[in-house]
């Protein structure tokens, strides 16, 4: 049986919240980002462990009562209603209803227990699963359930779109204690701020390690430090300070320790439930999350079967792992869709300089959502410029020593680039001109066997677009300027994946602002923009002519130079 997938819901929702942008809206003018993310990260799960057995766990409880009434600080500083004694923001919990209406109609069952948190439904279902469990979750806490006892692990989100895989074997490499159990008091020790749990002051996670590694236990070392021992990482003053907070840690200890017998009602054997495709759309109507519901779709539909979909790439293959997506890969029955519709990748690179024929490729990045990120290092085969080290951070001893050769760069982007294409997806990316032609110029160099223009998809340029949809609008149309227009977050400019992302969230927004635009097949919006360059372009010389640059050329090529 396949893998059985639990997600803590809550902190991947919150996680969400704060780190995608919430530029779209639905019709009620309520921000989705949520939402989207939630989705996002259940297709992506879906589609990395080839399983559609998952479970959405809930806190039906997020400050329990037996765990108040052992400790009344807990998570108490995280209250933003006094009155109402709870933690969501109103933007946020005015989404949960719609999140939690897509998974019930995608399947997925919903799981909370009255007086519980997500924490105590993921420890029971672990214990009693006989498949086996990835926990998907950024919260460090369920790291206390691997052991070697059972089959579970724990993925975790890092930075730049990555996943961290964690078993048992990995906790002591990683944190430098031998399992769950030892994970736990190690976090006691350490203690959580963020919950309310103090923990040890003065006392770290690798002091808490240390003393794990040379006592065996949290019981042994307060046993220690009462015997005045002095070694193993245990001075005087550690030792009066465990000594002085030895009920608080024990009392963390307890809090933190994740009940393994409630009654969630849910036969684990029997998930997912049904899958009602129709019921999905319902549910989707008028939020504004189409993409990311048909990305789940298209993940469940390629490993329930419920719809017909190519077969997924071999391992060890160069087959791009953008393949087969969503459900636009699928043909659609009716006439050609608008490309507002198909699914949306952003593009972006960092390169060593300005100009597209000399310029060398450092980083790429293709963004499918704010949880779907592959990025590229290359080692450019030239110094790094000073100039473009100032703009992106990367230097030429980091490129050459960590980046990959330029010639398997250049082609595993144009192999993503063809895979794209072939499945109807739309590229967006902000003066896309430049980027696909500093790439016409890299293919050339590294891989001439290569017809690059044969491989490019359908392009969206924000850039293009937004100076069509507001010609007159005054100031600089850079993407750092212009996300801020759209009121899209831009975490990190000139880093490329940042910056595919905010030139992703920007063509949505375009979207929103003219229907007519967004109405427009792959073929007419491509047309259109190299049109709406190419007037633009005319535009600008004359201006600058005027102004007295008689020579003055600007090239209206698209989407290459």
């Amino acid at each position: 049986m396949k893998p059985l997938v639990l997600l803590d819901t809550p902190a991947l929702y919150y996680r969400a919240f704060y780190s995608v942008p919430d530029s779209i809206v639905n019709a009620d003018g309520h921000p989705v980002n949520a939402v989207r993310g939630v989705l996002d990260t259940v297709a992506q799960m879906v589609r990395r462990f080839d399983t559609d057995r998952v479970i959405a766990t809930m806190d039906a409880d997020w400050r329990p009562a037996f765990r108040t009434a052992i400790m009344p600080e807990y998570k108490a500083a995280r209250v933003k209603d006094e009155e109402a004694g709870t933690e969501i923001p109103p933007e946020l919990a005015v989404q949960l209803p719609i999140m939690n209406r897509v998974l019930t109609a995608a399947g997925i069952p919903i799981a909370e227990v009255d007086g519980t948190e997500a924490d105590d439904v993921i420890a029971t279902m672990a214990a009693q699963s006989t498949t086996p469990v990835v926990i998907v979750s950024p919260d460090r806490d369920l790291l206390a359930l691997l052991d070697s006892s059972t089959d579970v692990s724990v993925l975790r989100p890092r930075k730049g779109g990555e996943w961290e895989a964690l078993t048992q074997s990995d906790l002591p490499t990683a944190y430098g204690v031998p399992d769950g159990t030892r994970y736990r008091e190690l976090a006691a020790l350490r203690g959580d701020p963020s919950d309310g749990l103090p923990g040890a002051p003065g006392i770290g996670e690798k002091t808490a390690a240390t003393l794990l590694e040379n006592f065996g236990s949290l019981e042994s070392i307060v046993k220690a430090a009462k015997a005045g021992v002095k070694t193993g990482g245990l001075s005087p003053k550690r030792a009066s300070t465990i000594i002085e907070v030895e009920e608080t840690l024990y009392k963390t200890l307890e809090v933190m320790r994740c009940l393994t017998d409630v009654d969630h009602g849910i036969d684990l054997d029997s998930v997912p439930n049904s899958f009602d495709r129709a019921a999905v759309e319902d549910a989707a109507e008028g939020q504004n999350i189409r993409r990311s519901v048909d990305n789940l779709t298209g993940a469940l539909e390629s490993v329930s079967g419920a719809a017909a979909s190519p077969p997924a790439a071999q391992s060890g293959t160069t087959a791009s792992p953008w393949t087969n997506k969503s459900a636009e890969s699928t043909p659609r029955s009716s006439g050609p869709s608008s490309w507002a519709q198909s699914r949306l990748v952003g593009f972006d690179l960092e390169t060593t300089g300005v100009e597209p024929a000399t310029a060398r490729i450092v980083t790429a990045a293709f963004v499918d959502s704010a949880t779907e990120v592959r990025t590229w290092l290359a080692d450019p085969g030239i110094e790094i410029p000073e100039s473009a080290r100032a703009v992106h951070g990367i230097t030429t001893e980091f490129a050459q020593a960590n980046g990959a050769a330029a010639a398997q760069v250049v082609g595993e982007l144009c192999a993503e680039f063809a895979a794209l294409k072939e499945e109807g997806a739309v590229v967006v990316g902000h003066n896309v001109v430049y980027d696909l032609s500093v790439m016409a110029a890299e293919v050339a160099r590294h891989r001439p066997d290569i017809d690059f223009p044969s491989v490019i998809p359908t392009i969206i340029d924000t850039f293009v677009v937004d100076k069509h949809i507001d010609p007159y609008r005054k100031g600089k149309r850079t993407l750092i300027e212009t996300a801020k227009t759209y009121r899209v977050e831009l975490l990190d400019a000139h880093d490329a994946a940042a910056d595919a992302l905010a030139a992703l969230d920007i063509s949505r927004a375009l979207a929103e602002k003219s229907t007519e635009i967004s109405a427009m097949t792959n073929d007419e919006i491509m047309a259109a923009q190299a049109d709406w360059k190419r007037s633009q372009a005319a535009g600008l010389q004359a201006w600058l002519r005027k102004k007295g640059n008689a020579e003055a050329v600007v090239d209206g090529s698209w989407p290459m130079s």
